[in-house]
Formats: C-alpha cells, structure tokens, sequence
C-alpha cells in the first residue's frame, strides 16, 4: 500500500480539493475553497497546510467568523446545494463565533462545513489560550456546543481518525434529507502532526445525488387520497428548487389545475406571475394564498417542512376534512402533520404523480376561485405598493395604539423623510434588474416579501427564514454573490439587522465582489416592535432611542445613524435616500457602480405590509394588569383551540 506522509491538516486539504458532485450527469467540483480567520488554533496548522499546497481551493480572508460562515451558507443556498465553501476559524471565542451560523445552517438545510481548531489533544500546555476548563469534564472544549446545531459532528484527536471523519462528513454534506451543518474539531496540535496516510484517501471521489424514487405502495396510497380530494393545494418548499423540480411541479399543476403556494424556502422556483402561483402561505403569507387554504381540503407538502410561520402554527388549513400528503426526501419531515408520506425526491414524485393521475381523469373544483384570488392579490399588491404619506391622520398598514402623530413628526424632524416601507418596496420590485437577487432573513423585511414581492425569475428569491437569523444578509450577499457573478445581488435589510453583523461587507470590497446593500432605516426593530404592540404591551425597548435622564428608561429621542457613513468608510459608494426621486437615482447609478454599495433609507415606522387572515402562536401573558394583554391572551385560546394540536 503506497503511503503519503503529511500533516493531518495537510491531508485534510488534500482531501477536501478531490471531492466533486454530480448531479443527472453534471459534474462539479464540491468544495469551491474555505473561509478563513487564522489565530492560534489554525494558522500553523491548516493554515500552513494551504500555504504550502491548496491546490484548486480559494482562500478568502473572512473579518468575523459569524459573518465568513453565513457568506458560505448563502454561496451554498445560492448554489442549490451544489457546492460549498468551508470554514476555519481558530480556537475558543473564534469558534464560538461559528455556532450561530451553524444552527442557521442546520435549520435551513443547508450544507456548512465547519472547522474550527481546539485545544490541545495531549493536554500537555493546558489551559492553553482561549481554552475552557470544566472541571467535571476536561474533554469539553467550546467545540462541543457545535453537537445541538450540528447534523454531523467529529473530533480528530489522531491523525488516522481524519479519514473516517471526513468520509461521513461528505457523507452527510451531499445528502439531500441529512444536510446541514457538519463540525469538524481540529485539535491545533494534531492539525500538525505527521502521518503515513494512505494514497486512496486522496483519490478523486464524485458523490452523486441520490433520487429517491417512490415506492409503488407509497405512490398508491397518495394517488389515492388526491382521488379523494376536491380542493387540493401545493404547497411549494424549498425542497423543490433544491432539487430543481420547478418544471416538473408547473407541469403537474397545470394538467389537473392545482394552486401552488410558496414558503419562503420555495419561492422564486416559479415566478410569480404564474396563473396558478398564489404566493406566500402562512403567518407572512398573502391574501391570495391564505385564502384558498382555508378551504383546501387536501395540502400536498413538496419539499417543506412545515414550519410555524407556514402553517400559521397548524392553524391556516381549516377544512374540517383537510388531509396532507408530504413529498420528502426526509422521512422525519415526511411524518409531519400525520400526512401520507411520499418518501422520495421531489422531482422524481411529481413525475410519478402526475403520470398516475391522468389513468384517474382527475379533476377539482376550484373552479374561477384561484383566478378570483390572484385578481385580489395582484390589487392588493398595487395598493400598499402606492401607499404614501398624506400628513396629519395618515393611517399607516400597521394601525397600533403607538402614538404615530408624535412619532412621525419626530422622525420626519430628524431625518426629513416621510417615505412608507410599502412604496419603497414596490419602487425597488418596479426597478430592480429581473435576474437580480435579493437576499434578506430578519425582521419585517421577509414578512413584506413573501406577502406581496413578485419573483420575476429563477432562484432570485434569497431569504433566510428558517432560523430568521438578523445578520444574515449582507454577509450572505457576499456568497450569494461569489455564487453567481454574473448576478446583480442585493440585501434588502433594516437598521437593527445591519447594525448586528455586517462584517463581510468588507470582504466583498476585498474580493471585488460587488453586492448593494438596501438599508430600510425605521430607527426601530420594528418587527418585533409590531408584535408586542399586536399583543397587548406599550413600545418597550425596540424602538432605538436615548436612555430618558426622567425616568431613567429607554423612552428618550430616536438616536439617529448614518449608515452611508459606516460604508462609505469601508470603501462602498453611498446615497442617503429621503424621496422616491433619489432612490430612483441611487438605485440606478448602484447597478452601474464597480464596487459594493449602499442606499440608506429612511422609512416611516408601522408603514410595513400587514398580515392577511393569518394567526402565530406566540408567549402571550396569561397573567396581567393589562387589560389589552388579557383581551390578547383570551384571543389567542380561542385560535389555540381550532388549530391543529399536533
């Protein structure tokens, strides 16, 4: 047996350099490089190993380990699980950094690999720096809290344990039901310690994507129950842009005239303009779509995993009859909802169904009411596309007990600027290029876009909604970006976003990557600001205001930010935006700039898009001296009682 002898770190770069996917014939080298952020715990170590020989892999230097990490989960998502980037980071705090982005990857279902460094495997230096002690315990390192957000984890405390190691982590990487966040530990000193590895570790390996096909029982007992149905509805989950099934749904769902809805995860795999795409389903869900759900008699889950928000915590679907057949290739999310599984790949299952179908003549009985629901959408998305300020009794989307006369007029002092959310939006889905890609995943944001934002091409639709993780965006951008170059990329985002993490704005200056950055500055998380509102509570800490010297709470003036500031220092072209006339010009001179830009806007509080007939289970007091909080809490018991127990 022929032997290399090198650094586990050596070896692991090796390895990670001969892995390719192939997907119906098409074949693509899988790792495209790794982010990095060298200290202690890797420099030498890995770090050395891609000095020395990192063959194809791009090196790119990340500025925080957070934001280097959700980069390389947006260039996955962007890439539809096609290929990925890696990330190191040193050990202790570095590491620690990680973990969110992990979680973020894990409930996404989006491949992330991870490598942070660790603490010494022979202990000899400990406590070395950064290290953790527990007394209890002395093999827990930081890198343990990786085990709850990782849907593989490892750690290499010999070099022979490398092989085995990286064997399951593409193992899990390319698989469609498992993927997710996979965590290597790389003890810094084992990182540099020297084996004779085998020279088929090294061989060229090609994973091929696995389409599940249906088993005659499963595809019987699903053709069955739609057979029994009337009303049917899909609803469209990430599963099947991943799988690349959009034909093979629009085809399904024009020969028997079934509505599709979207979750956040699945549109943008049709465009919106589709005669049988009624949008966004659930709590952010639109008019048209939560409209016919609350008779369908028959929800056809492709590729979702039916979160809350799309759901409307199990509460949406409310035929007395309604049953769920899940398409999955994850028989955990196949399960839900007590639903008949179809346990197989999307496209692969909506292929059979429909061939299965046409012996059945099958038929339902929408009738004009999907054509119906689309007219009253398409209305609606005009109508708070066109909301403007009007001055004294303007009554905003968002119609709460906030004190807006006084609010408004404070803003507008500080900013002078009465622009709404809504019109801002619609001015941007009017003119931004139509192979453009938005990316977005907190706040009110995500809310807006899936209720009334019109896709107008494939996988232009980025948004993180299954861990809504604040930070996400421009960070994400970037990878969205080194995705897909040719792509004009924005991040669409408000102020409380920005200002939690946008450290990868600079990489992209780095790289000459240029991403744009639309910034909805409300000077409010006003999302969250908006539900306890809804809820029964006053404004408490979500507005960003000066801590009130009276009183001592944070009830005092706005406290302004100067976003275009902040990026013009980091090298992007900025425009302070107050009208819809230089948002028109800013908008146009971003597309045309060579580097990273950003629109700072300023926008009305509470002119937001509202829900549309949708419910969320939240933690409301069932114990106050508010009144508005019991009133709240007694509503929220009665939905409790006509949703879905389980």
């Amino acid at each position: 047996m022929a032997t290399i002898r090198m650094t586990t770190a050596q070896a692991l770069v090796k390895f990670l350099d001969n892995q390719y996917i192939n997907v119906d014939g098409v074949e693509t080298r899988f790792v495209k490089g790794l982010f990095a952020i060298f200290g202690h715990g890797n420099v030498l170590g890995l770090g050395q190993a891609l000095e020395q020989d990192s063959g194809d892999l791009i090196v790119y230097q990340g500025r925080n380990e957070q934001g280097m990490a959700h980069a390389a989960m947006g260039f996955a998502k962007q890439s539809l699980r096609r290929q990925i980037i890696a990330c190191s980071s040193s050990v202790g705090p570095g590491a620690a950094n990680m973990i969110t982005a992990a979680a973020t990857a894990t409930a996404n279902r989006i491949p992330l690999l991870l490598l942070p460094g660790d603490v010494f495997a022979t202990r000899q230096p400990d406590p070395v720096l950064q290290q953790i002690e527990q007394s209890h315990d002395l093999s827990i390192s930081t890198n343990d809290a990786f085990r709850a957000v990782s849907k593989y984890w490892d750690r290499v405390s010999r070099p022979e344990q490398l092989m085995t190691a990286c064997i399951n982590a593409l193992r899990v990487l390319t698989d469609p039901a498992e993927t997710g966040a996979v965590t290597i530990a790389l003890p810094q000193d084992v990182q540099s310690e020297a084996w004779d590895f085998p020279d088929y570790f090294f061989q060229k390996r090609v994973h091929r994507l696995d389409r599940r096909l249906p088993t005659a029982a499963q595809l019987d007992d699903a053709l069955a129950l739609i057979g029994r149905k009337r009303k049917p509805m899909i609803v469209l989950g990430g599963g099947v842009k991943y799988s690349e099934a959009g034909e093979a749904l629009r085809q399904f769902a024009e020969r028997y005239q079934i509505p599709f809805a979207e979750t956040q995860a699945g549109k943008g795999t049709i465009v919106s303009d589709h005669p049988l795409n009624v949008g966004g389903v659930g709590e952010t869900g639109c008019l048209a779509a939560n409209l016919l759900a609350k008779e369908a008699d028959l929800v056809i889950g492709v590729g979702t995993r039916y979160t809350d928000f799309t759901t409307a915590s199990k509460w949406i679907f409310q035929h007395p009859e309604v049953s769920f057949l899940n398409v999955n290739v994850s028989n955990f999310d196949s399960y839900k909802l007590d639903g008949v599984q179809l346990l197989a790949d999307a496209r692969e299952a909506l292929v059979a169904l429909e061939a299965g179908l046409a012996d059945k003549n099958y038929s339902n009985d929408w009738g004009d009411q999907i054509a119906q629901a689309q007219s009253k959408l398409l209305k609606e998305t005009q109508r708070v596309y066109q909301v403007e300020y009007s001055g004294d009794g303007f009554i905003p989307e968002i119609a709460d007990h906030l004190d807006r006369d006084a609010v408004f007029a404070e803003f507008n002092r500080l900013t002078q600027s009465v622009l709404t959310q809504s019109r801002v939006l619609g001015t941007l889905n009017e003119q931004l290029p139509k192979d453009a890609v938005i990316v977005a995943a907190a706040g009110s944001l995500p809310g807006d876009l899936q209720r009334v934002w019109r896709t107008r091409d494939y996988n232009s639709y980025h948004v993180e909604y299954g861990y809504s993780c604040m930070g996400y965006e421009v960070n994400a951008a970037l990878g969205a970006k080194l995705a897909q170059p040719h792509r004009e990329v924005y991040a669409l985002l408000g102020d409380g976003s920005f200002m939690m993490l946008h450290s990868e704005l600079v990489t992209s200056i780095q790289e000459r990557a240029k991403i744009n950055i639309v910034l909805f500055d409300n000077m409010t998380n006003g999302c969250i600001n908006n539900l306890q509102m809804e809820h029964g509570m006053d404004s408490f800490s979500t507005e960003f205001r000066f801590r009130n010297p009276e009183g001592g709470k944070l009830d005092g003036g706005f406290v302004p930010v100067d976003f275009a500031a902040i990026a013009a220092g980091y090298g992007c072209k900025t425009w302070r935006v107050t009208t819809l006339e230089q948002l028109a010009t800013a908008l146009e001179e971003a597309r045309q700039s060579p580097v990273s830009t950003l629109i700072d806007i300023k926008v009305l509080p509470k002119t937001m898009v509202h829900k549309y007939f949708s419910w969320w289970h939240v933690g409301v007091a069932q114990a106050s001296t508010s009144e508005r909080t019991q009133a709240v809490a007694q509503k929220l018991n009665a939905h409790l009682d006509q949703a879905r127990k389980y």
